[in-house]
């Protein structure tokens, strides 16, 4: 097994790293990463379910899909994410969350936490969630990945989480909200997000017998840079892959009713608007940008346009 060191906080980058790396490369794995304030989804789950859009806009804070499946997730610099890339041939071992905790725990132990494993993918303190994990197959290799609570923003944390002002039904993956802790609190000494990550990565290193540590050369950037381009910066993999759902939503009377499939507005009834202009939102993709680059071409008063924002769930 490998270390690859990763000092990049981008999180289109880290999250396209992941894939990038997976398939890639064919030894076994072990990765270390933070990032800037952002928003993960699973594979399969609805981002208009999941996530506050109107808050994530006005936040800047941007929202990727991930390839592994699991909840919805928020990153910042105080918390620590750890991705172990493995080679198994038995496919029925490919995938087991418990075991790829372990060392963790082990090693939340050594910070005098007693912590736990519960459900089918979380790790918790005293029934409080400080760690979710998720696992993508490719071939006969796996990526699980989790995230390390240790001092993040919880406000922001819960304010992404998207309120329920609209009606959404589907098929999708839901989140399952848990109570959270940050790993921090649950100390009764000062340890540093730096001190933390170094102390971590020593421990996995000891644990797994990890001897060489590699650090990503221009050609693999370049290649991250372009799954990016053509992946994760993409609307048609963040929104499009979301599974196909109506969304309804009422305010001051208006009513909105649409369904949408890969993203787009295929049907469409708003009461309260003029059905010509109604119509014009049929084929659009259903996100703020392209609500709000439609709206502003079209003859209605700003305060009937941020109607329109609101009724569309941004």
């Amino acid at each position: 097994m490998i270390l690859i060191s990763r000092t990049q906080t981008n999180p289109y980058f880290n999250i396209a790293a992941e894939e990038y790396v997976l398939k890639n490369f064919d030894d076994d794995v072990l990765m270390l990463w933070q990032s800037e304030p952002s928003v993960i989804i699973g594979k399969h789950q609805n981002l208009m379910a999941e996530v506050d859009l109107g808050y994530t806009n006005k936040a800047d804070i941007p929202v990727i899909r991930r390839i592994s499946g699991g909840g919805t997730v928020y990153h910042d610099l105080g918390n620590l994410n750890y991705t172990l890339i493995r080679n198994e041939e038995n496919h029925e071992r490919l995938i087991d969350f418990k075991q790829f905790s372990m060392p963790v725990i082990e090693f939340i132990k050594t910070l005098g936490i007693e912590a736990s494993f519960e459900g089918k993918n979380n790790l918790v303190i005293n029934g409080k969630k400080f760690s979710g994990n998720s696992a993508h197959v490719f071939k006969n290799r796996v990526m699980h990945h989790g995230t390390l609570l240790f001092n993040t923003n919880l406000t922001k944390l819960e304010k992404v989480i998207r309120p329920s002002i609209a009606q959404i039904s589907d098929k999708s993956v839901k989140s399952i909200r848990a109570e959270v802790i940050n790993l921090s609190d649950a100390l009764n000494y000062y340890l540093s997000m730096d001190e933390f990550r170094q102390n971590l990565t020593g421990f996995l290193k000891n644990y797994y017998g990890i001897k060489r540590v590699y650090k990503l050369k221009e050609k693999d950037k370049t290649a991250i840079n372009t799954l990016i381009d053509e992946k994760y910066a993409v609307a048609k993999w963040n929104y499009g892959y979301s599974p196909a759902y109506e969304f309804e939503n009422k305010i001051e009377g208006y009513h909105l009713l649409i369904k949408v499939k890969n993203g787009i507005i295929e049907q469409i009834e708003l009461k309260g608007i003029e059905q010509q202009i109604v119509n014009k939102f049929k084929g659009v993709m259903h996100r703020n940008e392209d609500i709000a680059v439609l709206a502003a071409k079209i003859s209605i008063d700003e305060n009937q346009k941020q109607l329109l924002l609101n009724l569309f769930g941004f």
